[in-house]
Order: structure tokens, then C-alpha cells, then sequence
């Protein structure tokens, strides 16, 4: 039997961001650019609760994503769980073409989007990286797609094969689709969040109608900020320079404030267990 891919080494690049708590600032904007994908983007209109449930479709997607990096052996469990739970979602989309969510192209452009989102959002929120960095995230990031069963010959193998995918994809492929643009609205509704202890679920049904609008407008404002300007003019999305003078003051004070904060305010509760782990190993 073929042993289960291993995940990113610990020390290693995403081992340092994924669970770090601006990666909640990084996932708008890749989801935004795999649903500009028609496939993908039918297949979210059509199966998923994100309308319905939007804060429990992201507290399970947040909780993946740190499992594949920190999970050890439950990285390859969540990657099948995944498999499993796609395995029937399939439809019709846009364009009269047919689609599956585990056709080879598709899956392989929803793990595709988070390499391109992590290196240009990283000159923002913190250091950008190097040369040697961004090859080492990508091979980083080709592990992960192998925990979630994506076969090597399905995604660029060098980061010097990945770009022109890239730029292939974003001309002939992304487009704004109805969930990119609900995405990436400043007036989608958005029920109050359903989570946590009582009496602040309360107080917040209450200031609801009052939080939501600025809220809305940050999250319209980091999904197209932080996605890569060319995604961004491929997708159709506006972009001012004002709002990038915005952005640049934003990042200043992410990149200065966040490496000020404590292990345990800084990382997500999954992250910092594993690194604690690793560190108790030596």
C-alpha cells in the first residue's frame, strides 16, 4: 500500500504563516479567485451552504487548512475526508460545459490560488520573501496538493512552470462569476454569527444591521486588495489608488503590530499545539 503523503516539514515556510492569524486575511481573496473559476464557481452556487452558513462553512475551511499543515497524520485523513465530500458535486455550470469538482483541472486551480495569494499579500502583511523563499513555498504548497490527492502530473511541478499556468488560467479561464461577485460585494447579506457563548451571539443580533455595513466594506476591501493585480484586472474588480495607499497603511500596521503579539494571541489554537509539540521534541 502506498504510504500517505507527508506534510509541510515543521520550520518550514508555511509551518511559519499558515496558522499565523492574518492567514484570515489571506483566504478572501483565494476563495474569491477559485470561484472565478466557472466550475468551481457553479459548483459553490450549487452545493455549498456559504449563503446559508457562512460562518460555520468558514470555521471547517479555516480548520482544513491548518490540518494540512499541522495535522500530521490527520493531514492525509482531512485530504480523503475532502475527496470524499467533493466526490458527488457535480453539475452544469455557466457555459453549458459540465463539470466535476474532482476533475483533475479544477481541483488543481483551488489549491493553485493559494500560492499566488501568499506571495503577493506577504509584501503587505509582512516580509517578502525571497527568491529562495517563494521556491521553497512552492514546493511546500505542491505537498499539500499531494495530501489532498492531486497527482504531480495535474500541477506545475517548478515555479518557473507554475507562472505561465498562471497567466493561462487567469486569460482563459477566470471571469466574474455570480459568487466572485457576491464575494467581493460590499452589500451581500450576511446573517450574525452563530457561534461562541450566548450572550455575545446576542448583543451581536442586535448591533447586526449597525456592524455588518463597515464590515462588508473591509472585507470587499482585503479580498481585492490582497488578491495579485493581475487576478484582480482578469476577474474584472476595481481597484483605486487610493485604496492601494489604503492598503499599503494597512499592511504597516499588520506587519508592525502582529509580531509584537504573544505565541498564543498570534497563532490559531491547532498551530499552536503543533508548534508547542515540536518544540517539546526538540
Amino acid at each position: 500500500m502506498k504510504p500517505d503523503p507527508a506534510p509541510p516539514p515543521p520550520g518550514g515556510i508555511l509551518w511559519s504563516v499558515a496558522g499565523d492569524i492574518r492567514m484570515f486575511l489571506m483566504l478572501p481573496p483565494a476563495l474569491a479567485m477559485q470561484v472565478a473559476h466557472p466550475a468551481v464557481g457553479a459548483g459553490v452556487d450549487e452545493h455549498s451552504v456559504f449563503r446559508t452558513d457562512p460562518w460555520g462553512r468558514g470555521e471547517r475551511s479555516v480548520r482544513s487548512v491548518l490540518l494540512w499543515v499541522y495535522g500530521a497524520d490527520e493531514a492525509a485523513e482531512e485530504g480523503r475526508r475532502l475527496r470524499a465530500l467533493h466526490r458527488t458535486i457535480q453539475g452544469t455550470d455557466t457555459h453549458g460545459r459540465r463539470y466535476h469538482a474532482l476533475m483533475p483541472a479544477n481541483y488543481a486551480w483551488v489549491h493553485a490560488t493559494g500560492f499566488p495569494v501568499y506571495q503577493h499579500a506577504q509584501k503587505y502583511l509582512g516580509r517578502p520573501f525571497t527568491e529562495a523563499q517563494e521556491r521553497q513555498l512552492y514546493a511546500e504548497w505542491l505537498q499539500v496538493g499531494r495530501i489532498l490527492g492531486i497527482h504531480d502530473r495535474d500541477m506545475p511541478q517548478t515555479l518557473q512552470e507554475f507562472w505561465p499556468y498562471y497567466r493561462r488560467m487567469l486569460a482563459e479561464e477566470v471571469e466574474l462569476t455570480a459568487v466572485a461577485g457576491e464575494l467581493t460585494a460590499a452589500d451581500s447579506p450576511v446573517p450574525p454569527p452563530d457561534r461562541g457563548p450566548r450572550a455575545l451571539r446576542l448583543v451581536l443580533r442586535v448591533l447586526w444591521p449597525v456592524l455588518l455595513p463597515p464590515l462588508a466594506r473591509f472585507r470587499r476591501f482585503v479580498t481585492i486588495g490582497l488578491m495579485p493585480p493581475d487576478a484582480r484586472a482578469a476577474i474584472g474588480l476595481p481597484w483605486t489608488a487610493a485604496q492601494e495607499r489604503g492598503l499599503r497603511r494597512f499592511g504597516r500596521v499588520v506587519r508592525t503590530v502582529v509580531p509584537l503579539l504573544p505565541e498564543r494571541l498570534r497563532y490559531l489554537p491547532i498551530a499552536r499545539r503543533a508548534r508547542a509539540r515540536h518544540r517539546a521534541a526538540g
